[in-house]
């Protein structure tokens, strides 16, 4: 196992093995192993084991479940990158026949096409691939739905079964060969794959009222592998962590990596602490959000979680079927780190250039009478703040054309322009409509609807 003692405080690193020692011991699992990166670089790693002086290095192979789907993904938004499919496609436009024909790319992505949780027969994950030969097979033929499609978030593993068919049928090739040469040989993640290599953990049921142990079968899905066959490595995810943290330019770019964690179904009734993106998780834990996947298969769990705002990620497996929350004690490893160690902010500098015609742009805005402020960021781009109680905030890439794009909340996609007078003076700003003005309701001829003529006054 590589050293890498010298990444954390000793205080941090005991910690962290004390987390992972109590979950191990009072999750009853064989073995459980577990990374810390920061940076996008693999800080700490920690294992505990049933067997006294061996315990699992970060080269060691554990299914890793759900977190497969993440992956998936990712091949479905290369296809979207490329050119060769849109989100807003019904899944028949290009894989004709399923129960899913009406269903979106990006309901099937999100779980809200409504489709079953799981196959019809017997449990999919401890049987082998061969009962279910063909797509028909993995959704039953007269009740495949739930849901009304698009209606609900609801979590279906045939689903990405029917995702990594669709990439079959665009590339013309095993969803698999397509994983290997498109994302794992770039990102370096050579002990990543559909089945265990040497070195690998083996699964276990653990009896649930005797310490014993019960092998789990361990078995090729087929048709359902998209849905959660894949085997990794702490290091293997690491460098998968710090790809969903941001992108890879041979993989996926980080704007396409950033749709992914966006939330794009709501949360469940009741519970606002967790959604989904295109492929990914989104958790509230420790008053931040978490973006990655959680992951179980018969013998083995796992969890991936990466905090953008701390530049922080977590992994955990463990080879028992039941017991240990894996991607709870990821994300107890996470914060734990980041309250030991919290980020250190990049000192400030000055704009090494800038325009004067976007310096003049900056400082107080009004929409109608509520106050706003314009700064001046980096590569041109604004940034736009609520100085009183009313307002929205946000900010704005510069484009080409002379524009800006919102890349927050309600200006998000929105374009903010710079309207001038005749006379080439800066009238106004307009954002999708909204007219920001530097009084408050002036001058009237930029104001929609006007401004009574005898202006302000008291009463």
């Amino acid at each position: 196992m590589t050293d890498l003692s010298d990444e954390l405080l000793p205080t941090t690193r005991r910690a962290l093995l004390h987390r992972l020692a109590v979950a191990q011991s009072e999750g009853r699992t064989p073995s459980m192993v577990a990374g810390v990166l920061r940076d996008g670089r693999l800080v700490w790693s920690g294992a505990r084991s049933m067997v006294d002086g061996h315990a699992p290095t970060t080269d060691v192979q554990y299914r890793i479940g759900s977190i497969t789907k993440t992956f998936v993904a990712v091949l479905v938004l290369r296809l979207r990158d490329e050119g060769l499919l849109d989100l807003a496609d019904p899944l028949g436009r290009h894989l004709p026949g399923t129960p899913a024909d009406g269903a979106t790319v990006a309901q099937l992505l999100s779980h809200s096409a409504g489709l079953a949780s799981e196959t019809p027969g017997p449990w999919w994950e401890r049987t082998d691939g061969a009962l279910r030969p063909d797509l028909a097979d993995i959704l039953e033929a007269e009740r495949p739905l739930r849901h009304p499609t698009g209606r609900v978030h609801h979590y279906s593993n045939p689903t990405y079964a029917l995702l990594g068919a669709l990439v079959e049928r665009l590339r013309g090739e095993h969803w698999g060969e397509v994983l290997r040469r498109e994302v794992l040989e770039p990102l370096g993640m050579d002990r990543t794959g559909l089945l265990p290599e040497h070195p690998h953990a083996g699964g276990f049921a653990v009896h649930p009222w005797a310490d014993v142990l019960l092998p789990e079968p361990l078995t090729d899905t087929g048709l359902m592998a998209p849905a959660g066959q894949l085997w990794s490595t702490v290091a293997d995810l690491a460098k998968w962590a710090a790809f969903l943290a941001s992108g890879h330019e041979k993989v996926l770019s980080a704007d396409t990596v950033a749709e992914m964690r966006r939330p794009a179904v709501g949360t469940e009734p009741g519970d606002w602490s967790e959604t989904y993106g295109l492929g990914l998780q989104l958790v509230e834990h420790d008053g931040r959000i978490l973006h990655g996947h959680s992951g179980s298969m018969p013998g083995f769990t796992a969890g991936l979680w990466v905090s953008e705002t701390d530049n922080l990620a977590a992994i955990v497996f463990a080879n028992s079927t039941s017991g240990p929350r894996t991607a709870h004690v990821a994300a107890e490893l996470l914060a734990l780190t980041a309250q030991h160690e919290p980020r250190i902010p990049e000192p400030w500098r000055p704009l090494a250039e800038f325009d004067e015609q976007l310096l003049a742009l900056t400082g107080p805005w009004y929409w109608g009478a509520a106050a706003h402020s314009l700064r001046l960021t980096a590569d041109r781009g604004l940034e736009l703040s609520v100085l009183g109680r009313a307002g929205r905030a946000g900010r704005f890439r510069a484009e080409a054309d002379g524009t800006w794009t919102g890349l927050d909340d309600y200006y998000a996609g929105e374009t903010l322009r710079v309207v001038r007078s005749d006379d080439g003076s800066v009238s106004h700003l307009d954002i999708g409509s909204f007219v920001f003005t530097r009084e408050p309701y002036g001058p009237a001829g930029a104001v929609p609807g006007g401004v009574d003529p005898q202006g302000w006054r008291v009463y």
